[in-house]
């Protein structure tokens, strides 16, 4: 009798040791796992065996394969059978954890919602029980957190900020009444992300002081402290950068930058917590680092440092295509999204705008492979589009893009934004009166401007001000430009500065003073350069060499002459490479989700005349 007790367990651990050795190997062999897993269910197992066999069998197909169909089926009879075996609550919730951010990826909200709310109930009557230090509390507390969390991604999926707030207060009050600081400050911060989206910034301030303080008085794992000070660190740049305030945010990134550094030298420490409630994880180190990388591109760009944002953007890539080989976490395909979008726009300003529509081709098909990410970025991208509309002159083609991404979003900045480009398409169009006038009161940096945002408001100043300057008002269009460049300087907006610069400089050669001229058109130069901002620098370098030509200075002229036959050729070359693309046909797609293949057509079709 003994040995046939015993007998199942040794069969049972040596195909568990033969599918973790599979799972594990370099690269993983997974198809191998699975076989031993589902190799179980032939000895007839019990029922808890059976059940935390389907959990693995689905956790397994959900995060290593594509198969989702089959990890639904397994997670969801993991669920099922967990249900029926008392004080099993570690399955019931990881079970419940992972069935649910899989019908998040699949958009079956419905699904997921009871599914989350009977873990949740589950989890809240044993919170009262005395087995709540014994061993499995630990998986019990942490996938009931997350059964929390998931369906505060739900509410939040479904544009109910509110009652995504509800549910991580709700789960900070449980987290301080079994005595987590940690975990409290996991949902105080996740909180205070939410609060940013709904704009509530009065309510955002406290919040900080508050996690800072407990942030910094916490004692515990040395990984949590420091991933707990890195969340709180990624909230306070995010708050600054929503803000547009690009000078104001570089102490806390640079202390950002030192806690991801710590994080990478320390070794996860297996010694569990002596509270189950602090178990939950924010994210892995290495999830983490991308994510550092990723506001770091966030700030580069806004600042104009485009090769510092190419130069992170390049590691992130690299770290996300290594952690894509061993995890299908949706996260990492939205970190490389934002990422691509955030490059697109650095090559745009560089000159790049071939290789900014491949990439922009590449974020469709990462789009087409999650509705719920095309559902997320589509505003984002239609805009991407718009803004290459504008550097080939498809200036109709531009206003649709823009149309249609206005259309999609309801995030103010991002409307703010598009307004603003819009209005630049109507400024360049010059037989668009009408709509223009509506825009621009709609974006008035002077009255009811619809956002906090520096920057927006900044490149509002300055859309003003070459309005003015196409209808001849100079003075009116210096006020604009002095004010764009009063705001740009207060916090090192540098694309921002150039632009208003080179502009200024053309406004005082309109009105003969050659020498003021020359004061704004050389920094301009040096600043676009710096940056590097193709369309600045060849703008420039056609004023310059007007000026020098003005001024008699021969040498200089012909030198500058010589950089604008440069940056023409570079520009043209591009355009061309840019329009013969068959990606190109892209600036044609205004509707429904991103075509799945592109017809290549017959050369460029677009004027060059605005370029050159």
């Amino acid at each position: 009798m003994a040995s046939n007790v015993e007998a199942p367990e040794r069969w049972y651990l040596a195909l568990l040791g033969f599918a973790e050795h599979f799972r594990t190997s370099s690269p993983p062999k997974i198809r191998l796992c699975v076989h031993c897993l589902q190799a179980v269910f032939q000895f007839k197992p019990p029922q808890r065996i059976e059940a935390r066999t389907h959990l693995q069998l689905g956790s397994v197909l959900y995060h290593h394969t594509k198969n989702s169909e089959l990890a639904r089926s397994h997670l969801e009879k993991a669920w099922f059978i967990s249900q029926q075996v008392p004080q099993f609550e570690d399955v019931k919730f990881e079970a419940a954890s992972i069935l649910s951010e899989l019908f998040c990826q699949q958009n079956l909200v419905d699904s997921a919602k009871p599914l989350l709310r009977k873990a949740i109930q589950i989890s809240t009557k044993n919170t009262h029980m005395k087995q709540l230090h014994n061993f499995r509390s630990y998986e019990k507390v942490a996938y009931s957190n997350s059964c929390n969390t998931i369906l505060v991604q739900l509410h939040t999926l479904e544009k109910d900020l509110v009652s995504a707030c509800d549910l991580l207060g709700v789960g900070a009050e449980y987290a301080r009444v079994v005595g987590s600081e940690y975990t409290r400050a996991l949902f105080l911060l996740s909180k205070g992300m939410l609060l940013l989206m709904e704009r509530k910034l009065g309510e955002v301030h406290p919040l900080l002081t508050l996690c800072g303080t407990i942030v910094e008085n916490w004692q515990g794992n040395p990984i949590q402290k420091e991933s707990l000070r890195v969340f709180f660190l990624v909230l306070q740049v995010t708050h600054y950068l929503d803000a547009g305030q690009v000078k104001s945010v570089k102490p806390c990134l640079k202390q950002l930058q030192q806690c991801i550094q710590t994080i990478s030298t320390l070794h996860d420490d297996e010694i569990l917590p002596s509270n189950p409630a602090d178990l939950f994880h924010w994210l892995p180190k290495e999830h983490m680092c991308v994510l550092v990388y990723l506001v770091t591109v966030m700030h580069s760009m806004q600042a104009g440092y485009l090769e510092k944002a190419q130069k992170y953007t390049d590691k992130a890539l690299m770290q996300l295509e290594k952690l894509k080989m061993l995890d299908c976490s949706p996260i990492l395909s939205t970190f490389q999204v934002i990422l691509l979008e955030h490059i697109i726009m650095c090559r745009l300003v560089t000159g790049h705008k071939a290789t900014a529509l491949q990439e922009i081709s590449q974020v469709c098909q990462l789009c087409q492979q999650s509705p719920r990410l095309f559902t997320n970025h589509a505003a984002q991208l239609h805009t991407l589009l718009g803004l290459y509309c504008i550097s080939v002159n498809c200036m109709d083609n531009a206003e649709a893009q823009f149309t249609t991404a206005l259309r999609l979003t309801t995030h103010q900045e991002l409307w703010t934004y598009i307004v603003t480009n819009l209005a630049s398409v109507y400024i360049r169009e010059g037989n668009r009166h009408q709509e223009l006038y509506s825009l621009l009161e709609r974006i008035n940096p002077d009255h009811n401007f619809p956002v906090s945002s520096h920057c927006l408001r900044a490149a509002a100043f300055y859309i003003r001000g070459l309005l003015s300057f196409f209808q001849g008002r100079y003075n009116e269009a210096k006020r604009f430009l002095r004010e764009t460049l009063k705001m740009s300087n207060a916090e090192d907006l540098n694309r921002l500065t150039a632009c208003s610069l080179v502009l200024l400089g053309h406004i005082f050669y309109v009105l003969g003073n050659h020498r003021e001229s020359n004061n704004m058109v050389v920094p301009a130069m040096q600043l676009a350069s710096k940056i590097p901002d193709m369309s600045v620098q060849l703008w420039s370098s056609a004023l310059l060499k007007d000026l020098n030509k003005a001024l008699g200075n021969t040498m200089d002229a012909h030198e500058a002459a010589q950089m604008h036959q440069n940056f023409s050729q570079q520009l043209l070359q591009d355009h061309i490479a840019a329009c013969s693309l068959p990606e190109h046909n892209l600036i044609s797609w205004t509707d429904g989700p991103p075509p799945v293949q592109i017809q290549a057509q017959n050369g460029p079709t677009t004027s060059l005349a605005s370029l050159l």
